[in-house]
């Protein structure tokens, strides 16, 4: 008995199921590209704002490193001062002018570092303010990456499972996770604080 290939491939294209969700895997597709591609572009933007975070970081410790030596001067100063005014008070008149000169030298040198060290300080909050603004669009773009890695992984489920409602439900964190990109991008103070220190 000759066995005819065509009915063998008609009798296997019977047997297939119909599917009924051809749109699910084109859709499931096309959203995953696109939530690729977004995020990639945050990534851009969030690699930038944590190497802007890591240098303001280090201006702030050089900044109260700085304000820590300016401090210790103005204190030498003022202990100097001290001294100096106590030994012209017991010094013979001859040598009174002699150390208020030395006195207006350290009281010059007491007041520059006090005010030098008054300018390090600001520079260091300065640099702190930065560093939170930074941060702030940080966690923006953290957030958006783990909603839309967690909605890729709902798209995947979806299209292997062939479930409808799954990829309406990865449309949930995919459009939270598109709202933290762009607050982060444009600028938005869009911030869910409870849910950040949750993650942090």
């Amino acid at each position: 008995m000759d066995i005819d290939p065509l009915n063998a491939v008609e009798s296997a294209k019977a047997d297939e199921k119909p599917q009924k969700n051809h749109w699910l895997n084109p859709a499931v597709a096309i959203t995953v590209a696109l939530l690729a591609t977004f995020m990639g572009i945050c990534k851009v933007k969030d690699d930038n704002i944590v190497q802007a975070m890591q240098q303001a970081q280090a201006d702030k410790l050089d900044h109260w490193q700085f304000y820590q030596a300016r401090n210790i001067r103005e204190e030498v100063a003022k202990s100097t001062l001290v001294q100096l005014r106590l030994q012209a008070a017991a010094a013979p008149a001859k040598l009174v002018s002699a150390y208020q000169e030395q006195i207006a030298v350290y009281e010059t040198l007491a007041k520059e570092q006090h005010q030098k060290k008054e300018e390090l300080k600001a520079q260091a909050e300065k640099d702190q303010s930065t560093y939170d603004a930074l941060n702030f669009k940080d966690d923006q773009f953290d957030l958006s990456d783990a909603l839309i890695a967690i909605a890729i992984s709902l798209l995947a489920v979806a299209s292997l499972t062939q479930l409808p409602w799954l990829f309406v439900l990865s449309l949930v964190p995919s459009g939270f996770g598109v709202l933290m990109g762009l607050s982060g991008l444009i600028g938005w103070g869009i911030h869910p604080d409870s849910l950040i220190k949750l993650l942090s």
